[in-house]
């Protein structure tokens, strides 16, 4: 690998004569596919798909039957140079017990902001205790608009795969997102959920039929953060798939993410050849890849289950949220939100107001059996793991799904 590296830099200067760009391209899309194939190897094997059982009334369960366990929840959160103090907030406001957290600070990061968050996790005192979060120590170079994001969620999943453990759902977010509901509010609302349902918004037609151009990616061969490369030469678009995109942000079912890296369909490869020269990849592969599947299309509920903010007209990226934004943010009934400032006095509203937070606490849930006097942390008590008690945030999370699961937006919306 330090061979190939070596190589890739001293191509680097050669870029300089267009003769150099096309298989530069192609390098990259091999580079791609390498380290995906790597991962598959660090497998021990492949996870049974479980049969999709959907119907537009699938939300509500008849009281006779029993409910199942409480649905624990696989997350990674990345960020960049910056990031770490925000990541570690919203780490600790995401926290339960029964979940499982990958933490990734890019390669952007200085040394010392990484070992930071490094000795962070290392001595939470619950995170040892149920040795559920994991920091990715070696950091991947990420282009947020390129495939190398695509490459490093991917990464974390097969972490969480490696790991082993029971999971049901995957979601990646960023470190300056934040939860406005809390990890019991999501358990209950999720547990009335089938668990093969995936959360995607992949409805955008950017250029769903247009030619694209093809870039290289330098976070696939690079050792430092460089402007994407593009060439002018645009592709056609594909014959064998059609291109969905929508937003970068998602939860996805343990039964797909088994089928992005299990391995057994030549369709999540293929699809990822294809966005490793792409734009916005990170806005485009999953979706499109669940949407020509045909064993998962049909469990697509088009929601990224994020609150976000754009300017009018929109610029590339969202707004950051303040107390301003705060009434909305509830009313959207949305889990999640972004983008925020670490220190910004919206986060500590939420916190007040919506998790019941104390500061540097993890959010309290039914699991935390200890005092609250004196501000002490109920949390620092463990009972048991299962019991959760949810708080106003479940039924508002409960009239989202609801909406998203209703015959005018459930079946209509899916991979059109």
């Amino acid at each position: 690998m330090k061979r190939l590296k070596s190589f890739f830099l001293r191509t680097h200067q050669a870029l300089e004569n267009p003769r150099w760009i096309l298989p530069l391209a192609i390098f990259s899309t091999l580079s791609l596919l390498l380290l995906f194939l790597t991962t598959l190897t660090s497998l021990a094997s492949p996870f049974s798909l479980l049969p999709p059982s959907l119907s537009p009334a699938v939300f509500v369960k008849p009281n006779l039957q029993p409910l199942p366990p409480p649905p624990r929840l696989a997350y990674v959160v990345s960020g960049s140079a910056g990031d770490g103090p925000m990541l570690k907030r919203t780490l600790l406001a995401l926290y339960h017990p029964s979940n499982r957290y990958v933490v990734h600070l890019d390669a952007e990061s200085p040394p010392q902001e990484r070992l930071d968050v490094e000795s962070f996790v290392k001595n939470n005192t619950l995170f040892g205790k149920f040795s559920n979060v994991v920091m990715i120590k070696k950091p991947n170079l990420v282009t947020y608009r390129g495939p190398t994001m695509v490459a490093n969620t991917l990464h974390a999943a097969a972490i969480l795969l490696r790991a082993g453990g029971e999971w049901d759902w995957f979601i990646n977010l960023s470190a300056k997102d934040y939860p406005l509901v809390t990890q019991d509010d999501l358990l209950h609302t999720f547990s009335n959920l089938p668990r093969d349902l995936n959360f995607i918004d992949h409805t955008s037609d950017l250029g769903r039929n247009e030619a694209k151009p093809v870039i290289v990616d330098p976070g696939l061969y690079m050792a430092k953060k460089a402007d994407i490369l593009r060439i002018t030469q645009g592709r056609s678009v594909p014959t064998a798939f059609k291109l969905f995109a929508g937003s970068a942000w998602m939860a996805l079912s343990r039964p797909f993410i088994d089928f992005c890296i299990g391995g057994w369909d030549n369709l999540p490869r293929t699809v990822l050849m294809y966005y490793a020269n792409f734009i916005s990849s990170p806005e485009g592969y999953f979706h499109t890849v669940i949407c020509n599947a045909e064993e998962f299309r049909n469990t697509t509920v088009n929601s990224d289950l994020h609150f976000i903010s754009w300017d009018n007209p929109p610029k590339q990226h969202p707004r950051y949220l303040t107390v301003d934004d705060m009434a909305k943010m509830v009313d959207s009934n949305a889990p999640f939100a972004r983008k925020f400032h670490v220190d910004d006095p919206v986060l500590d509203k939420i916190d007040s107001e919506l998790l019941f937070r104390g500061k540097d606490m993890v959010v309290p849930g039914g699991w935390c059996i200890g005092s609250r006097e004196n501000g002490t942390d109920p949390c620092s008590v463990v009972g048991n793991v299962t019991v959760i008690r949810p708080t106003a945030g479940a039924k508002r999370l409960e009239n989202l799904i609801s909406s998203l699961l209703s015959s005018e937006k459930f079946r209509p919306w899916q991979c059109k």
